[in-house]
């Protein structure tokens, strides 16, 4: 493996990650996966910026600069200003953690505290999907081969249950229970857990799925529901390949619909979810709940970008007498040595 350019800092990733998270602050394996995420999709965005291989980081090359374009980034892959306020509060944090551990590094704390949160705005709106835009993703899929099958399956049960992605590859088969009234336990962040019902539909793709890739298994099996088979052994699926696959049926679908969002994540497929059912009368209240929210003010944005799209339906509809113009259109939001440092120093 090749030497590291600034040991300091993949050590103090480590202890921050696999001591000072799990045993002195007591985080949830949730949280704690959530910030190894976004330090390492950061160190790798600073890899990529500079041209060189992650032993080659320093602090000193994670700059107001660079972790400025790394959130920016986060925002136009389809994120909301939430979560790119969450990615920072990571960052931060671990920032924090470095400079009390040794104050020769607080320079680099001051120079990330440069970079404000944002404020996200009344007329905010979120990119989602139509009811016909989701109907025209979900045929691209060829359910007639395994792949198809149980890509189709995850398409519908994103959509279904609007579950954030890690939530998704978290679920058990013992998860999902199917009587009289189907629903799926999900397990979100905080080790917080919530029970969502799934429509009829929904089961019968399940249904397909289990005679396929779990034949035999009961409903009570510990078994993750969707893996990888990686040399004759079963792996949980990655969040990574859920993401590559939502973008690559979302190029497809966009040939059909070109409305479709360019760069289509899983997240749009849960705030169609909740858009659509904000749209056919559920309480917002009821909503929260179904997501996972924390406060209600989260799920607003649902509240706002519904009024938005009948604005804009206004708007285009009398754009000939111009009574509705507006200039100011709110706009949608739109094993090598890498990873042997990862598996290291905790990242991985």
């Amino acid at each position: 493996m090749k030497e590291l350019k600034d040991e300091q800092l993949f050590q103090t990733i480590h202890d921050y990650l696999c001591v000072y998270l799990p045993k002195l602050k007591k985080y949830s394996e949730n949280t704690i996966r959530s910030y190894r995420g976004t330090l390492s999709s950061l160190l790798d965005y600073t890899a990529e910026q500079a041209g060189v291989s992650l032993s080659q980081i320093s602090f000193a090359m994670i700059t107001y600069e660079v972790l400025s374009g790394f959130l920016e980034g986060i925002e136009k892959s389809g994120a909301s200003v939430t979560t790119r306020n969450q990615r920072l509060q990571a960052v931060r944090s671990f920032y924090n953690y470095a400079s009390m551990s040794d104050p020769a590094l607080m320079i680099y704390r001051n120079e990330i505290s440069k970079v404000p949160a944002k404020k996200r705005t009344e007329n905010e709106v979120i990119d989602f999907l139509t009811e016909e835009e989701t109907k025209i993703l979900l045929k691209q899929p060829d359910p007639a081969t395994e792949k198809g099958l149980r890509d189709l399956f995850i398409l519908v049960l994103l959509y279904d249950s609007a579950a954030r992605v890690q939530e998704l590859v978290d679920i058990r088969i013992c998860d999902l229970r199917n009587d009289k009234t189907p629903t799926l336990r999900l397990h979100g962040k905080g080790s917080k857990t919530r029970i969502v019902p799934l429509m009829s539909s929904t089961i019968r793709h399940y249904k397909k799925y289990m005679e396929t890739f779990h034949p035999g298994e009961d409903g009570t099996s510990t078994e993750y529901l969707f893996y990888n088979t990686v040399k004759g052994m079963r792996k949980k699926l990655d969040t990574s390949t859920v993401r590559k696959m939502v973008r690559q049926y979302g190029d497809r679908a966009r040939e059909v619909k070109p409305s479709i969002p360019e760069k289509l994540h899983p997240h749009h497929l849960r705030h169609s979810r909740a858009m659509h059912l904000y749209q056919h009368g559920m309480d917002l209240t009821l909503i929260s709940q179904w997501l996972g929210h924390n406060q209600l003010e989260t799920t607003l944005i649902y509240a706002h970008a519904d009024t938005e799209q009948k604005r804009k339906a206004i708007e285009k509809a009398t754009s000939a007498t111009n009574i509705l113009k507006n200039e100011k259109d709110t706009k949608r939001f739109v094993v090598s040595d890498d990873d042997m440092i990862r598996r290291l120093y905790g990242l991985k």
